[in-house]
């Protein structure tokens, strides 16, 4: 888990999951692999299963970017011509656009495994070839937005806490669940880490509880919206 203290940025997008997408050129075999991770090392165990599963491809170049900063940046080109596969893989990942004129793709490894078709495509050729493998694997793949939000639990009594966490995300709260104890229930909800959303929640509680209990700080983490 990103430490969601230490970032500068309050929002970004990575993938679910793994996902696979495989386009052929002049007879060449470019099959991609994306996988959502938060490690250097996760990343390349993504490249040691997939020389495991296509142990007889000729090349696995891969890229991926970490960090909701987008701080850690590594690309691979696996014997194909110097910066012919792995950075312009990592382009492909860095300059996507998950909104009109936001570029926050993060949290991936791309790994595109190549069987040689017999037809050399060139430097440029190959360049296009391993940068469209993978923006086409990322165009078909589901993004997930992630946000740093700040937590908190929320107290009620037994017989008022369904309707309580209903309004509450009827008041747009995002509402992570609840634990019931023997002496109430905690609902844990988590907020942009927005000066003015926390504001707008502390007033909404005390309409909503009449004046109740505040909710009580449970720290910060990065929340996936979808």
């Amino acid at each position: 888990m990103h430490p969601a203290s230490q970032s500068t940025v309050t929002s970004y997008t990575t993938i679910a999951g793994e996902h696979r997408h495989e386009i052929e050129i002049k007879r060449s075999r470019f099959i991609t692999v994306l996988r959502r991770v938060e490690t250097e090392g996760a990343a390349r165990d993504l490249v040691a299963d997939l020389r495991k599963e296509f142990h007889d491809a000729r090349h696995h170049c891969s890229a991926f970017v970490l960090g909701p900063d987008r701080d850690v940046q590594r690309s691979n080109d696996d014997g194909e011509p110097s910066g012919t596969a792995g950075l312009p893989m990592l382009e492909a990942l860095t300059k996507r656009e998950t909104a009109p004129g936001v570029t926050d793709l993060s949290d991936v490894a791309a790994v595109v495994v190549r069987y040689f078709g017999g037809i050399l495509l060139g430097a440029g050729g190959l360049v296009r070839a391993y940068s469209e493998s993978v923006s086409q694997a990322v165009a078909s793949a589901r993004l997930v937005p992630r946000r740093r939000m700040q937590l908190y639990a929320v107290a009620a009594e037994h017989a008022q806490a369904g309707r309580l966490e209903n309004e509450l995300r009827a008041a747009g709260v995002t509402v992570l669940g609840s634990d019931y104890g023997a002496a109430g229930v905690a609902i844990n909800v988590a907020l942009a880490d927005e000066p003015e959303v926390l504001a707008r929640f502390h007033e909404q509680l005390a309409s909503l509880t009449a004046g109740g209990e505040p909710a009580v700080p449970r720290g910060t983490e990065w929340v996936d919206l979808a």
